[in-house]
């Protein structure tokens, strides 16, 4: 077969190096892609958010056989359900499905319907409404833009003053621009230990009928060491999650992606794809603190390196409502990525630094932000590039990420030296 994944960030050349595997792939492609996938793709450069433009593509390209919508962007503008209605076979949710993160305000609003367990909230489109209601309740409280932001669109707010400010950037100044046109304000969830490491991204793969969770991961969302700094898309993450076990595995799945699938099948919104659930352990149980319609990034560097079965044959199925009939196996192990970013992401960063890479061992090289330019090898983005390394568990798998780490250089460059550390003792 030949397949072509959407996007041209880490989380699709980790897609890409995973179907690389596959006994059922022929030829790949990615649209746009970066350096990275370029070396184990063909890059096509359209812009996958015209989606006009992608249709003209896959009609003058027949020999594509499968497309995988990866990023959230275009799935909310419905480019699966515009593929399919050109006969394409695809992974990822149709439009009306992919709104669970499109919207936050739709996905609370399905959660409270269906009692699926996550924090208490209140949904806004009044700038004084939602500030009268952050002043009763008081922080730390959390501020969410309704729409799609780069993975930046919240705010957790420990003192008035912050989440104040935090409302006027959101609804007046417009800083996510019209996501936060609409504010999910919502109950600082706090975990068990009061660390961040409470949370788990537990991806799941879903054909509509059968949910599978994949392993889990942790990410690290704030720029800097010690969870300090500015929230960004992910500076880096590790498998499995250390609190993880059987039976909290079975409660989500029973009081949480069971129940979802069903919801989203009960409105009319049957989702085909990846599933992603953002958790909480709290003290009244696994809570959900986000969904996304797609893989995580960087979730989906450590995860994917794990898998032991045929990712397309997974794609397949899922696509053939026919999930049930798949053995999904994981490797033992951990695994850890650590997210090399440029020096003042996730604001204003400088691009074209030439990159260097030395002796890695056996870790491998995802590619997000990168370029060749005058045949050069350049920073093309804020995250740029992650480090994902395998070992027996998480700190010898971030043993060796850190030590290859050591061997990678550009002007500028940013990353966090705690990726998984603060994790050692579960």
């Amino acid at each position: 077969m030949n397949v072509l994944v959407i996007g041209n960030g880490g989380r699709e050349h980790a897609i890409l190096q995973a179907l690389r595997k596959s006994k059922k792939v022929d030829r790949l492609y990615c649209m746009k892609g970066n350096a990275g996938t370029a070396q184990i793709a063909e890059n096509v450069n359209v812009d996958y958010m015209n989606i006009e433009a992608v249709k003209k593509y896959a009609e003058e390209h027949p020999e594509i056989d499968y497309y995988v919508v990866a990023p959230d962007d275009p799935l909310a503008l419905g480019l699966v359900d515009e593929l399919e209605s050109m006969g394409k076979r695809c992974f990822g949710p149709r439009k009306n499905a992919a709104i669970i993160e499109a919207s936050k305000a739709y996905a609370k609003s399905l959660m409270k319907k269906y009692n699926i367990p996550t924090a208490e909230s209140e949904t806004f489109d009044n700038y004084e409404a939602a500030l009268d209601y952050i002043r009763r309740k008081g922080a730390p409280i959390v501020l969410k833009a309704d729409g799609l932001a780069l993975g930046k669109g919240v705010l957790v707010c420990d003192t008035l003053k912050q989440a104040e400010e935090g409302l006027k950037e959101i609804m007046l100044d417009k800083t996510f621009g019209a996501a936060g046109n609409v504010i999910v304000i919502e109950e600082c969830m706090r975990g068990l230990k009061y660390t961040p490491g409470e949370e788990v991204s537990v991806l799941a793969f879903t054909d509509g009928k059968t949910i599978v969770p994949m392993i889990t991961a942790c990410d690290h969302k704030r720029a800097n060491d010690g969870d300090k700094g500015l929230n960004t898309g992910g500076m880096g993450t590790f498998s499995p999650c250390p609190f993880w076990t059987k039976e909290l595995e079975e409660e989500v799945l029973n009081k949480i992606m069971i129940p979802t699938m069903n919801a989203l099948n009960a409105e009319g919104r049957t989702f085909k794809g990846c599933l992603y659930f953002g958790l909480m352990r709290t003290d009244k149980g696994m809570k959900v603190v986000e969904y996304n319609s797609r893989f995580g990034d960087p979730e989906t560097q450590v995860v994917l390196p794990m898998l032991k079965t045929d990712l397309m044959e997974i794609f397949e199925a899922v696509t053939d409502e026919r999930l049930s009939d798949i053995k999904i196996e994981w490797e033992n192990g951990a695994c850890v990525c650590v997210v090399l970013a440029s020096g003042g992401y996730p604001l204003s960063y400088n691009k074209g630094k030439e990159i260097k890479i030395g002796d890695i061992g056996d870790c491998t090289i995802v590619h997000a932000g990168t370029a060749i330019k005058d045949g050069k090898l350049v920073t093309n983005g804020g995250r740029v590039l992650g480090v994902v390394a395998k070992g027996t568990n998480i700190e010898n798998a971030r043993r060796k990420a850190y030590a290859a780490v050591e061997n990678i250089k550009w002007e500028n460059m940013h990353y966090r030296k705690d990726i998984g550390i603060k994790y050692r003792e579960g």
